[in-house]
């Protein structure tokens, strides 16, 4: 079993080794990898249509025969106890790496997904946008990576009522985080080949704690004299984003800002639906829908959209170096989407979620014929 926190510093000796292809979409049928080249992820249902979904997402990694075996954890808001929770953390922790659906924060004295990011650290979330030109949307030209401070900001979890009747909610804005989260978009920009970074805030009202956070941006983007640096106040932001979103390329700003970017992207590009997000700290990764919906209103009735769902495997998949297994998902998606004409309700068609799921593995099926994928048994050896 691979410990996902250790494949950083290991060079790996691959040998090739073929193994038979499951194209089941039942996946209550036992299945392991090649012994020595599995990852075991940690998988976190979530409300809405997440249980459902996550059968899909199995369905699709059974395809590809990516090498992966998981860990379920049925955490929901209405599985939220002190013990279910410890126990994906634990998972997490154990695996370092977990696909996970929204959970709902209706049922808890808490946000689950707020303490589950606190406590692993996670503290770097991104969101890709891009539009497709067979989703009917008012701009066809958008391609924006939003980067969310992930672990303070409003989120912080420290409100009390001071007297009777009056609450207060702390912000807190660090200079080590703000550092952080900047150079996390920099590094982002540079490896991507993007041409600028938007750092995003209402430093024109909170001077202090967005003060420092622009401050922290204009450090570290003094680093980078190749990639263009802005600031725009954030409701500015959203108006620009409206008239013009092709003007943004990277964009990094604290955690409130990040959550309300990151839907009003996903709006402009097609829906909740479409867009993944991922969840980034030094040691540990959470990858998932980009934004914080359940579809509780549509869980259960096949209508659902799973494409964000598929992306944010795909990335789960890149980020354990099976960049193969991901771009094959990837494309079966959007050959689904193209050349199939397939869409659900929510962005135009009338397809079904089993329907989309199943043509998706069809094409996951053309795109690697016969014996398909070799897994390569990974050995690890480490260098000093």
């Amino acid at each position: 079993m691979q410990s996902i926190s250790k494949i950083n510093a290991r060079n790996v000796i691959s040998s090739i080794l073929p193994i038979r292809r499951c194209l089941a979409s039942d996946t209550s049928t036992p299945w392991r990898t090649a012994y020595g080249g599995k990852y075991r992820v940690t998988l976190i249902h979530g409300d809405g249509v997440g249980p459902e979904l996550m059968q899909h997402i199995k369905a699709a990694i059974r395809c590809v025969r990516a090498p992966i075996d998981f860990e379920e954890i049925p955490l929901s808001s209405n599985v939220a106890s002190d013990e279910m929770f410890e126990r994906a953390v634990t998972a997490v922790k154990r695996n370092g790496i977990a696909l996970k659906g929204n959970i709902a924060s209706q049922n808890t004295t808490q946000s689950l997904n707020v303490l589950l990011r606190n406590r692993l650290d996670l503290y770097a979330n991104v969101v890709r946008c891009k539009s497709n030109p067979l989703i009917p949307t008012r701009h066809s030209d958008i391609d924006i990576i939003v980067i969310r401070q992930n672990t303070e900001g409003e989120y912080s979890s420290l409100e009390h009522e001071c007297v009777p009747g009056v609450f207060e909610s702390l912000k807190i804005i660090t200079r080590t985080k703000s550092l952080k989260i900047a150079r996390f978009a920099f590094e982002m920009a540079k490896t991507k080949q993007r041409k600028k970074v938007t750092a995003v805030h209402k430093a024109n009202i909170m001077k202090l704690s967005d003060g420092l956070f622009i401050e922290c941006c204009r450090e570290v983007a003094s680093e980078y004299p190749n990639i263009k640096f802005e600031t725009m106040i954030v409701d500015n932001t959203c108006m620009q984003l409206v008239n013009r979103p092709a003007q943004f390329d990277v964009m990094v700003m604290p955690n409130l800002y990040g959550n309300i970017i990151a839907n009003v992207c996903s709006g402009l590009v097609g829906g909740s639906g479409l867009v993944a997000g991922s969840n980034y700290g030094d040691k540990y990764a959470v990858f998932e829908q980009g934004t914080r919906n359940t579809g509780a209103g549509i869980a259960g009735k096949n209508i659902a959209n799973p494409c964000g769902f598929l992306f944010a495997a795909a990335n789960m998949l890149k980020y354990l170096g099976l960049d193969e297994h991901c771009s094959t998902i990837k494309k079966a998606v959007l050959n689904t989407i193209h050349d199939h004409k397939l869409k659900t309700q929510d962005i135009g068609g009338t397809a079904t979620t089993s329907e989309f799921i199943q043509c998706v593995l069809t094409e996951i099926t053309q795109m690697t014929p016969q014996t398909g994928f070799d897994y390569e048994m990974q050995h690890a050896k480490s260098y000093n």
